[in-house]
C-alpha cells in the first residue's frame, strides 16, 4: 500500500503539521478527480484513502463532489502534483485547487465542516476615463458533462503497478463493477483509438469484444476481447494523453451567457466586440477562441453566416452548412483550421469559433467535442454595445481582420455573358479569382507575352454594360480616359483618369501597344481604355516594376486590335461601336463604371 508518509523524505517534509494548521479557505488542494453526484464522490474518496492519506472529499455546486489531497500551502501543493504523477498514484489531470472554491464537506464523515470564507480583496476602482470591461469567471473545476478524464477507472498506469495483471477471468469480475458512464467511456475511447464504429451504448457486445480485441492486438497484447483493470487504464491514458496541457476549464461568461470548457492554458480572454467575446493565445502562432452571442432569427443567422466567411480566420477551403436553426463552417489552409457551431433557439445565436494551428487534428477535434459536449446556455445575449469601439477600420469586422485577396486589379465585360478581359498578372498562382468579390471565374485564355487573361464566370451574368471596340482609328494627342479600381477594391466603383494619346506604337515599335500621357496606379491595370466616343481604345498594362522606371505620367495599353485576336480564340465575338460621336465625359464615366470590374486573386 502507498502511503503519504512514506513516498520519500522530500514529501515527508510537506505534510508537516505547518499545513495542517492553515485554514482551509486560505490553503491550496490537490483535485484528484469530481464525480456527479455524493455516492461516487463517497466511494472514490473512500478508494483513494486506503493508499493515500489526506484525501478528503467536497461539494463543489450544480451536483459535483471532488476528491482531493490537502490542505497545504501553494508550494507544498505543487510538490506534491508533481510527486504523485510521476509515481502513477494520482491521474495526470489533477490540479491545484483554491479552498475557496470548495463548499460542504463530505469525506472524511466526521470531519463535515464548511471552509471559512476567505478574508474579503479590496478591489481597484476602475479608471474614470475607459471602464474595464466585466471578464469571464474561470472556475477551477471538473466540467459538468464528464468527459472521459472524470470516470472510475485509473486515468494512468503506474510505471511499476502494484499486484499482478489479471487473468481473463478476474478482469470479467472486474468488468461487472464498471458503471454505464465507464463502459460509454471506453467505447467511447476505442472509437477515437479507431477500433470501434458502432454505437456509444454501453453494451459489451460482439462490437465491442471485437475492438477490444483489436485494441489488444495493436498493443502487444493477448487478444482476448476483455480488457483487465490495468488495460482499461492504458486505453484511458492514450485517450487523455491528448488534452494534457490545454488547462480545462469551466468558462462561465455572464455577457454572453455562455457556459463551456475552454482550453485556459493556450487562450485567455481578451475583450469584447459584439457578436463575439475574443479569447487570444497565450503564445505566438497559438489558437484563437470566439463566443458568439447576439439577439436575431433566422435572417440574422443567414447574414452571421455570411459575414463569418468573409473573415481571415475562416479560410476559404472547407465544409459548410446552413440551416435555419444554425450552422457549421470550418476553413482550412496551410497555417490554420477554423471550426464554427452555431445554434439559434429562443430569439438567441450562440455559439463559439475555435482557430487551431494546422496538423494538430486529433487533439483540435478532440477539444471541439469536450466543448460542444459542455456547452451551456445561460440567459441572455452580448450587448451589442459592450466592449470599447476602439480599432474601427474598414478591413475589420468586429475587430477581426476580412480576409483579403493577395492580389486586386481590375477588367471589363465584353459580352452579354459576363466574359471578362484583364491583365494576366491577375491570374497567376492563385487559387480562386473573383470577379467583384463575389462571383468565382476561370482562366479561359492566358497570354503571358502580351499581358492578356480572358475569364469566365463561374455562372453567367448580365453585366449592366459591356465593351464596344472603336471602328475609329485612333489620333495621336487624342483625349482618353481610363476606368480602373485604383485603390484595388477600397473604393466601391471604378474611378476614372483622364489623359491624352502620347503613341500609337510602343518605345520599341510594337504595334500592339499604345502609350499613353497618363498617370495610372497599380490597380487601374486591365482597366479598359476609351476613345472620345466611348469605344474601347485598348487595356491599362502593368507598369514596368524592373530596375528602367518609366516617368509616372506613362503609362502603356494593350491595343484593342490585339485584345480582339486574343478574343477570337477564347470564341468570344466582341462588340463594335456603331455610328461613333463624340460623348460628354460623364457619358463615358457612366459606361465605363457599368463595364469595370474588380477582379481578385486569392490565395
Amino acid at each position: 500500500m502507498i502511503r503519504f508518509l512514506m513516498v520519500c523524505v522530500a514529501t515527508l517534509a510537506i505534510v508537516g503539521p505547518g499545513a495542517r494548521a492553515q485554514s482551509d479557505a486560505a490553503s491550496s488542494w490537490v483535485q484528484i478527480e469530481a464525480q456527479p453526484n455524493l455516492e461516487n464522490g463517497l466511494r472514490r474518496a473512500q478508494t483513494y484513502a486506503r493508499d493515500l492519506d489526506d484525501i478528503n472529499g467536497f461539494a463543489l455546486g450544480g451536483g459535483w463532489y471532488a476528491v482531493l489531497l490537502g490542505p497545504y500551502d501553494p508550494q507544498q501543493a505543487e510538490q506534491v502534483l508533481r510527486q504523485y504523477r510521476s509515481n502513477g498514484s494520482i491521474p495526470r489531470d489533477s490540479y491545484i485547487v483554491a479552498g475557496s472554491a470548495l463548499q460542504q464537506r463530505f469525506f472524511p464523515p466526521q470531519t463535515a465542516v464548511q471552509p471559512a470564507a476567505p478574508a474579503p480583496v479590496p478591489v481597484p476602482q476602475p479608471l474614470p476615463v475607459v471602464p474595464q470591461p466585466p471578464v469571464p469567471v474561470v472556475q477551477d473545476v471538473a466540467p459538468r458533462v464528464a468527459p472521459v478524464i472524470l470516470d472510475d477507472t485509473p486515468q494512468t498506469v503506474a510505471a511499476s503497478p502494484v499486484g499482478p495483471e489479471e487473468t481473463t477471468t478476474q478482469a470479467r469480475q472486474s468488468e461487472r463493477a464498471l458503471t454505464p458512464q465507464d463502459r460509454r467511456a471506453l467505447q467511447t475511447a476505442l472509437q477515437w483509438a479507431g477500433f470501434y464504429t458502432s454505437t456509444i451504448d454501453g453494451a459489451f457486445g460482439r462490437g465491442t469484444r471485437t475492438s477490444m480485441a483489436a485494441w489488444q492486438t495493436a498493443n502487444g497484447l493477448t487478444p482476448t476481447g476483455v480488457l483487465t483493470t490495468r488495460q482499461r487504464a492504458t486505453l484511458l491514458q492514450q485517450y487523455n494523453a491528448l488534452l494534457e496541457g490545454l488547462g480545462l476549464r469551466r468558462v462561465s461568461d455572464t455577457e454572453t451567457g455562455i457556459e463551456l470548457t475552454l482550453p485556459t492554458a493556450v487562450v485567455q480572454f481578451d475583450r469584447y466586440d459584439p457578436p463575439f467575446a475574443q479569447f487570444t493565445a497565450t503564445a505566438p502562432d497559438g489558437p484563437q477562441v470566439l463566443l458568439i452571442s447576439q439577439a436575431g432569427d433566422a435572417g440574422t443567422l443567414a447574414g452571421l453566416y455570411e459575414v463569418m466567411q468573409t473573415l481571415e480566420i475562416v479560410p476559404l477551403d472547407g465544409p459548410r452548412t446552413l440551416r435555419r436553426d444554425g450552422f457549421e463552417l470550418v476553413g482550412r489552409n496551410a497555417q490554420i483550421i477554423s471550426e464554427t457551431r452555431v445554434q439559434l433557439s429562443g430569439g438567441q445565436i450562440k455559439g463559439f469559433t475555435v482557430v487551431w494551428p494546422a496538423g494538430d487534428e486529433d487533439r483540435r477535434a478532440r477539444l471541439i467535442g469536450q466543448m460542444q459536449a459542455s456547452f451551456n446556455r445561460l440567459p441572455g445575449v452580448l450587448d451589442p454595445a459592450a466592449g470599447a469601439a476602439a480599432d474601427q477600420q474598414i478591413d475589420l469586422v468586429a475587430g477581426l481582420q476580412i480576409r483579403k485577396p493577395r492580389l486586386s486589379r481590375s477588367g471589363f465585360y465584353v459580352d452579354a455573358r459576363g466574359t471578362v478581359v484583364t491583365t494576366s498578372d491577375v491570374v497567376q498562382s492563385c487559387s480562386r479569382i473573383t470577379l467583384d468579390d463575389e462571383t468565382d471565374a476561370t482562366a479561359r485564355v492566358v497570354d503571358a507575352d502580351l499581358g492578356i487573361a480572358v475569364l469566365t464566370p463561374a455562372q453567367p451574368l448580365a453585366p449592366p454594360s459591356v465593351a464596344q471596340f472603336s471602328t475609329t482609328p485612333p489620333r495621336l494627342q487624342s483625349d482618353v480616359a481610363v476606368a480602373g479600381y485604383s485603390y484595388e477594391g477600397v473604393l466601391d466603383a471604378a474611378s476614372m483618369t483622364f489623359g491624352t494619346l502620347a503613341d500609337l506604337r510602343g518605345l520599341n515599335g510594337e504595334s500592339t501597344l499604345n502609350r499613353l500621357n497618363l498617370t495610372s496606379l497599380p490597380g487601374d491595370s486591365g482597366g479598359p481604355v476609351f476613345d472620345p466616343a466611348g469605344g474601347l481604345l485598348g487595356m491599362v498594362l502593368p507598369r514596368d516594376g524592373g530596375q528602367r522606371q518609366m516617368p509616372k505620367d506613362v503609362t502603356f495599353a494593350l491595343a484593342g486590335a490585339a485584345i480582339m485576336d486574343v478574343l477570337a480564340q477564347a470564341d468570344v465575338a466582341p462588340t463594335q461601336a456603331v455610328a461613333p460621336q463624340r460623348q460628354a465625359p460623364e457619358d463615358i464615366t457612366a459606361r465605363a463604371v457599368d463595364m469595370t470590374v474588380l477582379v481578385s486573386c486569392w490565395e
